[in-house]
């Protein structure tokens, strides 16, 4: 992890485009040649993340990702900045679409992308991968077709399949928005028995 200074953080987001906040302030930044820069902040003093920090969880993860063959960000840098108090992931992007943009516009989509994706998620599944914040908002399809992972720091990737309790955690996650939810029950009382 590398120390940004003030000076510098604010160069490198100069002219950027803010396209998530809180009311903790900046999350998400695309800067000016296309790549983005995710804050994080310590939500709690004592926590996992002083050892572990999010920022740093997320470039892991893409690394073991990448080695599993998941399309996923690719890092270029981790910072810590202590003038805001963050830590920060600067990344190319995945590029493609969410499902769930997918799914709610206009654009056209393969008629078998739900299939695809419970099968994506049983793969990724049997490769370790415990996505605690697995939703269709976090999973893109790439302009090559595939389907791929985004917003990855809440994760743990395992070296043996999940267990049935861990897939069930996981399955729930994928419902809880309403909306997806609704797209996923067509098939799913029929293709979620083995998630």
């Amino acid at each position: 992890m590398h120390k940004l200074d003030h000076q510098d953080y604010l160069k490198l987001r100069e002219n950027c485009k803010v396209i998530e906040q809180d009311g903790f302030g900046d999350k998400v930044m695309i800067l000016q040649d296309g790549t983005f820069l995710k804050l994080f902040r310590r939500k709690r003093l004592i926590t996992s993340a002083a050892i572990w920090p999010y920022a740093q969880r997320f470039a892991d993860n893409a690394k073991k990702l990448e080695k599993l063959g998941i399309p996923c960000p690719k890092i270029i840098q981790v910072y810590r900045i202590p003038s805001i108090e963050r830590d920060a992931v600067h990344y190319h992007p995945l590029p493609g679409t969410t499902l769930r943009d997918l799914h709610s516009g206009d654009a056209e989509y393969p008629d078998d992308l739900r299939e695809r994706f419970l099968k994506f998620v049983d793969h990724i599944q049997d490769l370790g991968v415990y996505f605690r914040s697995i939703h269709l908002g976090n999973v893109v399809l790439t302009p090559e077709g595939e389907l791929g992972l985004i917003d990855i720091s809440d994760m743990k990737i395992f070296r043996r399949p999940l267990s049935k309790w861990q897939r069930k955690r996981n399955e729930e996650h994928m419902v809880r928005d309403a909306e997806d939810a609704l797209w996923l029950d067509l098939i799913k009382s029929n293709e979620t028995k083995s998630l």
